[in-house]
């Protein structure tokens, strides 16, 4: 079985991947509760936790019931990241990751998440800084490289685990790609093979099944997967890949009544977490994925985004239910979402 530090994960672990506006604690409590092993907070910026910026600061909360848990930070400074780690530190997690994947210009172009990408001397100076600054496992997550001419991820893994590095994430694409076209498991998988590498490798990208899962398990030889956009809407995905990987059995997918009460639980721990007016506006881009596959649908869902007090959302959510009792859902890949800007790593 694969372990991180202290933390021992089963025999094939899933992670929910770190997702900007998404892995926030309402999401990360409804994918632990749909069979999670490992989850990570959203990227937070170094730059942004040593200037004490509330967003920054608020995606450090982390409670006991999501653990294992880990904290991702992002930046381009060794001092900023240093200093950033021994910030998380004090919040107690269980490890802290390193971004060098997200693709988004306005973070990439900063020298900062994929952007280390071109420089691998810096990925390495980065790392070592904040396995020295902090007490905790720290773990990477990363792509295959900048673009399809320094795909160099093989390198990179020997010496992410040189400097001490004790789990490594990889998507199998380059940032240029970002999320377009498939993703190319097949570097993942020599990384995983290498006879140095003693680290737990997890692939990352298009994962949108039960039976892919379990595909890639067999083909790639990773320790465990990485999921995040197949999860926004379905995190029911956790536990159909668990039990077709121990069984071979496909469940069946969740009914109305299951649907609504996650979606439910989802909202109600957004407002807690953010208040009324931010939590029922950002649980707004959630409904359609929650409620996709329902025959007209689209009035029930203006009035989801559209209601502005929880009490009379939970009764629209109620009236759902009602109208499509009995209704059988048809099992298809999931549709992974296109993020544009807001991006998972």
């Amino acid at each position: 079985m694969p372990s991180i530090g202290n933390i021992d994960l089963p025999a094939f672990p899933l992670l929910l991947a770190p997702m900007e506006d998404v892995s926030d604690p309402p999401f990360r409590a409804i994918c632990k509760d749909s069979g999670a092993h490992l989850m990570y907070t959203e990227f937070i910026s170094s730059e942004g936790l040593i200037r004490d910026a509330i967003k920054s600061k608020k995606k450090l909360d982390i409670y006991d019931y999501e653990k294992p848990v880990g904290i991702q930070i992002f930046g381009g400074d060794e001092d900023s990241l240093a200093l950033a780690a021994k910030i998380v530190d004090a919040t107690n997690p269980d490890l802290l990751d390193i971004n060098f994947g997200c693709p988004v210009k306005k973070v990439a172009c900063r020298g900062a998440g994929a952007g280390v990408l071109k420089d691998v001397p810096l990925m390495i100076r980065l790392t070592d800084a904040v396995v020295k600054s902090t007490r905790l496992p720290v773990t990477v997550k990363t792509r295959l490289g900048w673009d399809e001419q320094t795909k160099n991820i093989e390198e990179v893994a020997e010496r992410l685990q040189d400097v001490g590095i004790q789990a490594l994430s990889i998507h199998g694409r380059t940032r240029t790609q970002m999320y377009k076209g498939e993703a190319d498991w097949t570097l993942i998988a020599r990384v995983k093979e290498n006879p140095r590498i003693r680290i737990p490798i997890f692939g990352n990208g298009d994962i949108d099944s039960p039976q892919k899962a379990l595909e890639y398990k067999n083909r790639y030889g990773v320790d465990g997967i990485m999921i995040g956009r197949a999860a926004i809407g379905y995190p029911w995905i956790f536990r159909e890949i668990s039990h077709f990987v121990e069984t071979g059995e496909l469940l069946p997918p969740p009914t109305v009544q299951e649907r609504v009460a996650v979606c439910k639980k989802h909202l109600i721990k957004s407002v807690e977490w953010k208040g009324p007016i931010v939590g029922i506006y950002e649980m707004r881009r959630h409904y359609t994925n929650y409620l996709k596959g329902l025959p007209h649908i689209k009035d029930f869902r203006l009035k989801l985004v559209t209601l502005k007090e929880i009490d009379a959302i939970l009764e629209v959510l109620d009236e759902i239910v009602a109208k499509y009792d009995g209704y059988e859902f048809e099992r298809v890949p999931l549709e992974l979402i296109n993020y544009h800007e807001k991006c998972p790593v």
